[in-house]
C-alpha cells in the first residue's frame, strides 16, 4: 500500500480531475491515466515565497555540509536514518539502532532490516551510478532491482515494471473496490515514457517544484508492484543530487512524510481526485525546509558532541586507538570490537583496549553483558539521531 489512502476509489471523486482521467477496462473496474507533465500551475506572492524558503533552507544544509571537516560522519548515519523512515512508512518496523547492530555485527534480529539495508545499498549505488548515467527508467529498473533483492516482493519480479494490473486499498480489497486504481499496463507504459521526457527535460521550472511534480506522478502510475513509494522517494533524493542541489545525501524527507502520513497520502491522492497540485507542492516545500533546518540542528549537535568527546579523550590520556574509534562511533554509533578491527584496520587488542577506555569514561555502552562478542552503544549519538 505504497503511499496512497485507504478510502474506497469512487469514480465520482475523479471524474472533475484536471490531472488526468478515468478510464473503464474491459473488465469493469475504473482505473487513473494521468495527464502528461507539467500542469498548469497558478503561482502567487504566498507560493514564490514558500519556493524562495525551500531553496535558502536546503541552500543552508548544503552550506553546512561543504564546511565540515569530515562530513561522511554525517552521510552515513543520515543515510540510514532516511532508510529506515522510508521503509517505516511502508509498513516495516526496524529501528535505526537494529540497523547499526546488523551492520556492525552481522546479527539481524528481524527480517525488515534487510529490507532497510537494501534501502541504503540502493541510495549509495544510485549515487554513484548518476556519475556517468542519466535518470531515466532504465536506472530505475536498476534500483528497483536492487531494492527488492532477497526480501518480501523479490517473487514479483524485481527489476521488472508490472506485466499485469495492481491497486491499493485494505488488505484483502479487489481492483472493483480498491482505494486507488493505477493506469493499465498499455496506459501505463506510455505515461512512463512521458514521464521519463519530463525528467530529463530542461525547462524553466524549479527543481524543488519539478521533484515535487515527479515524485507525485510516479506514485500515480505505481509501475511497480510492490516498493512503489520507496522507490519514489529515493527519486527525490537522486534528483536533487543529479540537479546538484544536494551534492551530499543530508536530506531525509522520508523524515516529514513519514510523521504526516495521512496527510501525505490525502495529498497525493487529491491531485489525482481533483488536480490538487498546490496543495501537494506546498507540503513538499514545507517538507524540505523543516528537514533541512533539522538536519542542520542535528549535524551541529553532532559535531559539538564529538567535539567534547574530543577534549574528554584528550584530558583523560587514552590511547590514540580511542580517538580513532571515538571518530568511527559517529559513523557507526552501535558497534563491536570485530568491525572496528576491520575498518580501522587496527589490532583486536588496541580495539578492545580503546572500547573499554571510552565505556569507562561514558562514551560507550555495553549493551550485551556478554564475556565475548560485545556489543557497544555511543548513546548520546542515537539519541541526537532518532529523537
Amino acid at each position: 500500500m505504497d503511499a496512497l489512502t485507504e478510502e474506497n476509489m469512487d469514480s465520482q471523486l475523479f471524474k472533475n480531475s484536471s490531472s488526468g482521467k478515468l478510464i473503464k477496462t474491459d473488465n469493469g473496474f475504473w482505473a487513473f491515466v494521468p495527464n502528461p507533465l507539467p500542469p498548469k500551475l497558478k503561482w502567487d506572492a504566498s507560493l514564490s515565497h514558500l519556493l524562495s524558503q525551500a531553496a535558502q533552507s536546503l541552500g543552508l544544509l548544503v552550506g553546512l555540509g561543504e564546511t565540515l571537516p569530515n562530513p561522511h560522519l554525517l552521510i552515513y548515519p543520515f543515510i540510514r536514518k532516511e532508510a529506515v523512515l522510508s521503509s517505516r512508512i511502508e509498513g516495516t518496523r526496524s529501528t535505526l539502532s537494529e540497523l547499526f547492530l546488523c551492520e556492525s555485527t552481522q546479527i539481524e534480529k528481524q527480517k525488515d532490516v534487510r529490507e532497510v539495508q537494501n534501502y541504503v545499498i540502493a541510495l549509495e549505488y544510485g549515487i554513484s551510478r548518476l556519475k556517468e548515467t542519466s535518470l531515466d527508467m532504465k536506472f530505475i529498473l536498476e534500483l528497483h532491482k536492487i531494492l527488492m533483492q532477497n526480501v518480501r516482493g523479490e517473487d514479483k519480479k524485481p527489476g521488472e515494471f508490472r506485466e499485469c494490473q495492481n491497486w491499493i486499498g485494505p488488505p484483502g480489497c479487489s481492483k472493483y473496490d480498491a482505494t486507488f486504481v493505477p493506469p493499465p499496463v498499455p496506459e501505463m507504459k506510455k505515461v512512463l515514457n512521458q514521464l521519463e521526457q519530463f525528467l530529463l527535460s530542461i525547462n524553466s521550472i524549479s527543481p524543488l517544484v519539478k521533484v515535487a511534480l515527479i515524485h507525485s506522478q510516479f506514485e500515480t502510475i505505481h509501475p511497480f508492484h510492490d516498493g512503489n513509494g520507496r522507490i519514489g522517494r529515493l527519486l527525490i533524493i537522486l534528483y536533487l543530487h543529479k540537479q546538484n542541489l544536494l551534492p551530499k545525501p543530508l536530506l531525509y524527507l522520508s523524515a516529514f512524510f513519514e510523521k504526516y502520513s495521512n496527510e501525505y497520502r490525502n495529498l497525493l491522492l487529491k491531485v489525482c481526485q481533483q488536480g490538487a497540485w498546490r496543495p501537494w507542492i506546498e507540503f513538499f516545500l514545507r517538507g524540505i525546509i523543516n528537514q533541512s533546518k533539522d538536519a542542520i540542528t542535528r549535524a551541529r549537535r553532532l559535531v559539538k558532541l564529538q567535539e567534547n568527546y574530543r577534549k574528554k579523550v584528550h584530558e583523560k590520556g587514552l590511547s590514540p586507538s580511542a580517538g580513532r574509534v571515538l571518530d568511527f562511533i559517529f559513523m557507526r554509533p552501535v558497534i563491536n570490537i570485530k568491525s572496528g578491527v576491520k575498518v580501522l584496520e587496527l589490532t583486536f587488542p588496541a580495539v578492545s583496549k580503546a572500547m573499554k577506555q571510552l565505556e569507562k569514561v561514558g562514551i560507550l555502552k555495553e549493551t550485551t553483558g556478554a564475556q565475548r562478542d560485545k556489543v557497544y552503544e555511543a548513546q548520546d549519538i542515537l539519541k541526537i539521531l532518532e529523537d
